[in-house]
């Protein structure tokens, strides 16, 4: 009886395999789910390649952990420092350009801190700050995280105090925490505005080049984890980064606005 059942789940699993009912482990941002990206940009490759994308959305930080653990396949983030550690150290191989949107400062809409008022995106940073404004970081080890970090750094200025609120939260919650608190916070624009009519928060302070976010994806090296599969991630980063892939990237809209800017394929001329 126990042969002929695991006789049975020997065939199961070789008939799946036959199916390419393959699992890729995918280790992203959590502003390519929360806003929708994810549901579109992957279904047709599930389809095209017979591969299932297991996803797991955290900061970019501790997307590049889990790849460093071998805990995932390929890695979709934005936060480019960091990125260019995890390849110099070995852990990922093939990185590649994929869109890029921007950072932006919002928060109440009566502004008590005058962020509008505000030259640059550090001195936004400044005048939060100098108000004591309530401030909700992610805290998280995110991309949205770092960039925070550099503009209180570049600004002289070590956040602390009851006015600033470290928050541990993806995006979307960060976002509604502020809303909830009326408080400002550091979102890349997909995410705000996919989550702008369910709160009051507006944009403050935009258009810096400093907050300027692109997003990377990144295969896990095999050479230092043989069991990663590899060429059902590369299946996956040629897909993001062809033609179509892109296309689909740069249609998606909310409320008429694109979310994400395709960097990898130039729009034809």
């Amino acid at each position: 009886m126990k042969l002929r059942l695991l006789a049975g789940l020997s065939l199961l699993l070789v008939a799946g395999a036959a199916l390419g009912q393959e699992h890729l482990r995918l280790a992203t941002t959590t502003s390519t789910e929360n806003t929708g990206l994810l549901g579109i940009i992957l279904p047709p490759f599930e389809k095209r390649f017979g591969v299932k994308v297991d996803v797991i959305a955290v900061g970019s930080g501790k997307a590049m952990k889990l790849g460093e653990n071998g805990d995932v396949d390929v890695v979709l983030s934005h936060a480019p420092g960091l990125e260019e550690a995890f390849v110099a150290s070995g852990f990922g191989v093939n990185r590649r350009a994929v869109m890029y949107n921007d950072f932006v400062l919002v928060g109440p809409p009566d502004d008590p801190a005058k962020v509008r008022e505000a030259t640059d995106a550090v001195d936004a940073c400044k005048r939060v700050a100098a108000a004591q404004a309530t401030f909700i970081s992610r805290g998280d080890d995110s991309g949205t995280h770092e960039k925070e970090k550099s503009l209180w750094q570049v600004a002289g200025i070590t956040p602390v105090g009851a006015w600033y609120v470290s928050a541990g939260l993806g995006m979307g919650q960060t976002l509604q925490m502020a809303d909830e608190k009326k408080a400002y916070t550091l979102s890349d624009r997909s995410t705000y505005l996919t989550y702008k009519a369910k709160g009051d928060l507006v944009i403050l302070s935009q258009g810096d080049p400093v907050l300027f976010n692109p997003y990377t994806i990144i295969a896990v090296n095999p050479a230092r984890y043989p069991t990663m599969r590899y060429l059902d991630a590369m299946a996956l980063i040629a897909w993001v980064t062809s033609p179509e892939g892109q296309r689909t990237i740069g249609d998606f809209k909310i409320g008429g606005e694109v979310l994400f800017h395709p960097t990898a394929v130039p729009p034809a001329p």
